[in-house]
């Protein structure tokens, strides 16, 4: 009788060592992450919340009083033609440079991995634009753009084609401010990608050609499927950013012309807010904005998502 308790006594402190021993691994990994979430509710998750308080509010800088209005900008909000119009650039803006950049970065991607002589420079040639600040890629792509004396012009008048109003043609405006994003941030993904290039095994290309596969079948059936976790996280990220753009159409199209051609959410926010001083409304688009980046975001995870997981 007294060696079972003796037994049960012990395997119950042991259980009590087992326990503490697992809270304080617990413990020492909250304290680790502690900084990180101090930083992200400070500047991340606090100002959210705010943004969306602000927004339920007739918030105007300059008076004393704030008055609740509750969904009242919301409501305004539908009813406001440039929305509209911005959302709508903001979207064609979006999709036509991401598609771009995801395709034109694999290209990239496949042609630095490829064992040539010089790959390395053109690794760094390609990366090097990604290094300047929206404001030097505006200003100087503003200036190559430019109708009258862009140099792009230049080449073409010299080459017997027309000038191409790039900047100033309502329909072509958009078109041109994605080539020049593009040119500016194809060489992030590049690297994404050249990493999940240099992730798949030899021995299944080789294989292939011991098959007969030609190179456009390798790249069909094995480079593009394998490398298709990397493909899902370049388009999503690049979606999500290009929703934001404020830069370039600032600066290239003097804040969004011809007319508002080029006029995008985050220009239309920046005004609101910060020329007008009614940030409630302001707070009401950028809200409404991260409802729509929201909503494409999962519906890219719905239909792709799935698609990324892969096995060797």
């Amino acid at each position: 009788m007294t060696a079972e308790v003796s037994t049960t006594q012990g395997h119950t402190t042991h259980q009590h060592r087992r326990t503490w021993r697992t809270k304080t691994y617990v413990l020492t990994n909250y304290l680790f992450i502690l900084p990180f979430l101090v930083l992200f509710c400070t500047f991340v998750a606090g100002p959210i919340f705010y943004s969306f308080w602000i927004s339920l509010h007739d918030w105007k800088i300059l008076a004393r009083e704030q008055p609740f209005i509750g969904l009242a900008n919301f409501a305004n909000l539908l009813q406001d033609g440039i929305w509209w119009i911005a959302l709508r650039n903001s979207l064609y803006f979006a999709f036509l440079t991401s598609i771009i950049n995801t395709i034109f970065a694999l290209i990239a991607a496949m042609l630095v991995n490829a064992p040539l002589r010089g790959r390395d420079f053109f690794r760094f040639i390609f990366y090097a634009p990604v290094v300047l600040s929206v404001a030097a890629m505006g200003i100087i792509m503003g200036w190559m753009m430019n109708t009258q004396f862009g140099i792009i012009n230049y080449f073409l008048v010299w080459l017997g084609l027309p000038a191409v109003r790039w900047l100033a043609d309502p329909n072509l405006v958009i078109p041109s401010l994605a080539l020049a994003t593009v040119w500016w941030g194809f060489g992030f993904p590049m690297i994404i990608y050249l990493a999940g290039l240099q992730g798949i095994p030899e021995h299944l290309y080789e294989a292939a050609r011991i098959d007969g596969a030609n190179s456009w079948r390798t790249i069909r059936h094995i480079t593009i499927p394998l490398i298709m976790p990397s493909i899902f996280f370049v388009f999503v990220t690049q979606l999500i950013a290009h929703f934001q753009v404020f830069g370039q159409p600032y600066i290239m199209t003097a804040g969004g012309g011809p007319g508002r051609s080029s006029y995008t959410v985050i220009i239309y926010l920046y005004q609101t807010a910060w020329r007008y001083f009614q940030l409630g409304y302001g707070a009401t688009i950028a809200v409404a904005l991260a409802i729509v980046i929201l909503f494409f975001t999962l519906i890219q995870f719905r239909v792709f998502g799935r698609r990324s997981t892969i096995e060797y």
